[in-house]
């Protein structure tokens, strides 16, 4: 039997990164609100 969750950090930074996150209309939605709250970290990687 094999886990389901096999991590890769190139994956996740095409689908979660920053530089993804900033390309479309709702994800620099997403870093708007982010950045407004104060978080630390406006995306994972």
């Amino acid at each position: 039997m094999s886990f389901t969750y096999k991590p890769k950090k190139v994956k996740r930074a095409k689908k979660h990164g920053f530089l993804s996150r900033s390309r479309t209309s709702y994800g620099k939605r997403v870093l708007r609100k982010r950045m407004q709250k104060g978080r630390k970290r406006l995306s994972t990687v």
